[in-house]
């Protein structure tokens, strides 16, 4: 006969070990939106202070 028996500690475990796992896979996916902002911010200026020298 088979030993029925399932360890709760192992499956407790192996469950923590996930739950981590997947803090940590997720939490580099979350950018924070400042870089395109500032990006988008500058190119604005340049094209600004290009058709300020440009018309004056």
């Amino acid at each position: 006969m088979s030993d029925q028996h399932i360890d709760p500690a192992g499956s407790t475990q192996q469950f923590r070990a996930f739950a981590q796992r997947s803090e940590a896979e997720q939490a580099p996916t979350k950018k924070s939106p400042l870089l395109p902002i500032l990006i988008v911010a500058a190119v604005v200026v340049i094209i600004g202070v290009t058709a300020f020298l440009v018309l004056r």
